[in-house]
């Protein structure tokens, strides 16, 4: 049997932090583009929220992620470097020894860490994008729709995090809270594949054979790098996620996950599905190396190696 560390998750909930702080402006800009509406490119998105909001603009909604996103990331990597770890040393019968990881490995580790993810994750997305949202412009008229916006003018529609909740579970029950659920699982099952299998192959790639570990700077590299591929591709089913949770603000217009993906398309075309996806990837390689970074090192303090060791 595989040991079971707690290392794993108080240094994962020290990345996941490191990683909150980085990359929540560039966030804030992915949510905008993908799921508001007046906002051109990336740099459009940039100008129209920092003229309207000045540089808070940027931060709306991190205080939510900071305390939860923590938490979360702990929990996902965690459960991935305790999941691989049991894996590769039950194939090896080798409980006390290092025994190497197989592509398999990796792979079941990711997807159980991916299906673990959601369901802490999606609630915390699912604020977040809410409080993101509620300031972006409604065209009331253009959509002929009737909403709170009306009676509430400029006004926000959350007054912060707890209230955001507290209105969901009142309107929506506690299901609500995980709206999107699926499309998360179809974004992040995949995605946490394309994110530490690279990781772990690009530090291995990166780091001399010489070397007991790999070096913070091979860290930073091979976890920003793992982080562009994974948001990269993860880009399309983020795009209906991050609809479908900034659905509810003022009105409903989904019914699903086929249905956004189908209303979507009719309306704006299959370029719709990859808005977002510059600042996707260059916002995930700073959040990945800060997050692999803070994880690789906490680690290393928490354990009193000399050299960083991979999940």
């Amino acid at each position: 049997m595989g040991s079971f560390q707690l290392e794993d998750f108080a240094a994962g909930w020290i990345g996941g932090a490191a990683s909150v702080i980085v990359g929540h402006p560039l966030d804030t800009v992915k949510t905008r583009l993908q799921a508001g509406v007046g906002y051109g490119n990336t740099l459009s998105c940039i100008r129209t929220v920092y003229r309207r909001e000045s540089v808070f603009g940027f931060f709306k909604g991190m205080s939510f992620p900071l305390a939860s996103i923590a938490v979360y990331n702990s929990v996902v990597f965690g459960v991935f470097s305790n999941t691989q770890r049991f894996l590769s040393q039950d194939r090896c019968g080798e409980p006390e020894a290092s025994p190497s990881r197989t592509l398999s490995d990796l792979l079941l580790a990711s997807m159980v860490a991916g299906v673990v993810s959601v369901g802490l994750g999606a609630p915390v997305d699912l604020i977040k994008i809410r409080l993101q949202m509620q300031t972006q412009p409604f065209q009331a008229a253009k959509l002929g729709l009737k909403s709170r916006v009306a009676a509430l003018g400029q006004q926000p529609v959350y007054q912060g995090p707890v209230h955001c909740i507290a209105a969901i579970v009142r309107s929506e029950g506690l299901a609500g809270l995980y709206r999107g659920a699926s499309a998360m699982l179809l974004r992040d099952v995949p995605g946490y594949c394309l994110y530490f299998i690279p990781y772990v192959f690009l530090n291995e790639w990166i780091t001399p054979e010489a070397c007991a570990g790999p070096s913070p700077c091979a860290v930073w590299l091979a976890g920003g790098m793992a982080g562009a591929i994974s948001w990269g591709t993860a880009t399309p089913m983020d795009v209906v996620k991050s609809r479908l949770q900034a659905d509810g603000v003022y009105f409903n217009k989904y019914r699903g996950v086929l249905d956004c993906i189908s209303q979507s398309y009719e309306k704006e075309g299959l370029k719709v599905f990859f808005r977002g996806v510059t600042v996707n990837a260059v916002r995930g390689f700073p959040m990945s190396a800060a997050m692999f970074l803070g994880y690789e090192l906490s680690l290393q303090a928490l354990r009193g190696d000399h050299a960083v060791t991979s999940p």
